[in-house]
């Protein structure tokens, strides 16, 4: 999920492991704990020089169970060294420090696999992509009422009874729409597949994703053999069925998968994908798992990379929303807002 709703989380495991210890610096050192995963984003572009290879170790080996073990020992290890000295001598132990690492990086991979996006949990030995897709990447609902749980805990001495009532209770409200979103997402299934029917679509697979910010507005894409189908459905809307319905040809054949490079992008995009012939001889690749940004000009989906060939091999620009005709991401946003009231 987003910064801040790992940072949150993080904090919350670094209360959970030493706040009794050193009060609010848990949460800080929890708080760096569960950002440490998503530096793979700058590790990755340190490491290739073509964004397609950078882009796929996001969420790679450091968003791994591997990973949470390897770097909380070490990280255990030197915090400890670090933090045990002078008139701290003593108050802390490695094993609280190896703990509270390994909580505030382990949780982060847990809390992406509900996802669209998804997680490499369990490199290096699979490279499958754990994603649930019951949760957008940023949900307000789920972390709001956490963060300010944490924020109101701060202000307790370390020992007293109420810092553990106002974690739990974090804790417990965003759990508990967790598992929402997990039921929502089954009845979602329900009624895409049902619509599915409805409009005599006969599909071979079909994925469902919350929009941005909410769990009330989903989309759902179903393949066939040339094209996608897709349609929009709210909790809101006054029948359960999926509606304002789009064809999208597949067009695959305009880069064969024998290219290295443009199967690597179709493993991340789990094969939902198409593509288009720009200028130039470059080509526009629409990762179609998330909600098209339909404002009366066309098919745009929001995540698109504009592939071309570089030194022989595909390269990508890196992502760029783009809007037509003077259209931003405020009049998208403003479109969200009024498809998420219903119709």
């Amino acid at each position: 999920m987003d910064s801040l709703t790992q940072i949150v989380l993080g904090a919350a495991c670094g209360e959970i492991a030493m706040g009794k210890k050193i009060g609010n610096k848990a949460l800080l050192f929890g708080a760096i704990g569960g950002t440490i995963p998503d530096l793979d984003v700058f590790v990755g572009d340190w490491i290739y020089d073509n964004n397609i290879d950078a882009m796929l170790f996001h969420r790679g080996f450091m968003h791994s169970i591997t990973f949470a073990i390897i770097a909380s020992l070490l990280l255990g290890l030197l915090v400890y060294k670090l933090y045990d000295k002078g008139k701290r001598k003593d108050t802390t132990i490695q094993k609280d420090w190896t703990w509270l690492f390994f909580l505030s990086i382990f949780t982060h991979p847990i809390l992406d696999c509900f996802t669209g996006y998804g997680t490499q949990l369990f490199l290096p030995f699979s490279d499958y992509r754990v994603a649930f897709s019951n949760i957008a990447v940023v949900d307000p609902l789920y972390t709001i009422p956490f963060l300010l749980c944490l924020i109101i805990l701060m202000f307790y001495h370390r020992k007293d009874t109420k810092r553990k009532k106002w974690l739990f209770l974090g804790l417990g409200i965003s759990s508990m729409y967790m598992l929402f979103t997990v039921g929502n997402k089954l009845y979602i299934n329900s009624v895409f597949t049902r619509s599915l029917n409805a409009e005599k679509i006969v599909y071979t697979r079909y994925s469902t994703e919350p929009s941005m910010f909410n769990n009330i507005l989903w989309y759902g894409i179903a393949e066939t053999e040339n094209a996608y189908h897709i349609g929009f459905y709210s909790l809101f809307d006054t029948k359960d069925v999926f509606i304002e319905w789009k064809t999208l040809e597949k067009n695959h054949e305009l880069i064969p998968k024998t290219n290295p490079n443009l199967a690597k992008l179709a493993w991340f995009s789990d094969d939902y994908y198409n593509l288009s012939l720009q200028e130039k001889g470059t080509y526009l690749y629409n990762d179609l798992r998330y909600p098209l940004v339909d404002l009366g000009n066309g098919k745009q989906p929001v995540f698109s990379f504009q592939l071309f060939n570089e030194k022989g091999k595909l390269n990508m620009k890196p992502f760029e929303p783009k809007f037509e005709n003077g259209n931003d991401m405020k009049k998208v946003l403003a479109v969200f807002w009024e498809r998420i009231k219903g119709i």
